[in-house]
């Protein structure tokens, strides 16, 4: 197995990517950036401190967007602290938070965020709900939704899939895929292959499969097809 600690970095020419931490259950947080653009991919609990401490509140400010993969807590457990630290820091520049469609989670953080400070938001949210696999392009990076399978359990026992998604980043010619939780899916499979850098989770050990996460011997063997990987959400 890939021997990695956090924090997780990756830099070719403008584009670089620090994976705070991924730890399952607990918390991730990861920053891209692409020129002098700034993404925040899913802010789970402590992603304003490593934020502050990576690159200070000028940066953070500059954010303009939020990619989310799913709304389990230890993937959106920071939404709240840094909608409000760019509220009280006066944030002017807008800021959109991309999820998968059917992510409850992110709209009742917006709606009940908007109810409590609904007179003094400085800078404008939106929400841009991904309902496909198209492409679409900001700030100089093109961005491939893809779908994954994650499922969680319900209090019987039984398992329903979450609505997830990974994403896949090109800036200038250079890709970075991120497939979020999953298990192993021909989707995450395409969308890794021949990138630059590749991030799998790989959620259980080798004696164990399921769908809801994979093991380090699937996650590896997507890795591998990528020129570069981490695997991440590793049990520790």
């Amino acid at each position: 197995m890939k021997v990695q600690k956090y924090p997780l970095a990756w830099k070719k020419k403008d584009f670089s990517i620090k994976i705070f931490c991924s730890i399952p259950n607990i918390a991730t947080g990861i920053l891209i950036r692409a020129g002098s653009a700034d993404f925040v991919v899913d802010p789970g609990d402590g992603i304003l401190r490593d934020l502050n401490t990576e690159v200070g509140t000028k940066r953070i400010l500059n954010i303009s967007e939020i990619f989310i993969t799913h709304g389990h807590h230890d993937h959106i457990g920071g939404v709240w602290s840094l909608l409000t630290y760019l509220r009280v820091m006066k944030k002017k520049s807008s800021l959109t938070i991309h999820y998968p469609d059917g992510c409850v989670e992110i709209e009742s953080i917006f709606n009940a965020f908007e109810r409590v400070y609904f007179d003094t938001i400085p800078y404008n949210i939106k929400l841009r709900k991904i309902k496909t696999t198209t492409s679409f392009n900001t700030k100089k990076v093109t961005v491939k939704p893809f779908p994954v399978i994650h499922k969680e359990y319900l209090s019987d026992g039984t398992k329903r899939q979450v609505p997830s998604i990974g994403y896949k980043f090109t800036f200038e010619g250079m890709k970075i895929c991120y497939g979020g939780d999953t298990a192993y899916c021909e989707e995450l499979v395409k969308n890794a292959k021949n990138s630059d850098l590749a991030i799998i989770e790989a959620g259980h050990e080798n004696d164990e499969s399921d769908d809801m996460h994979m093991n380090i011997t699937e996650a590896e063997s997507i890795g591998k097809s990528a020129k570069d990987y981490f695997l991440v959400h590793v049990p520790e």
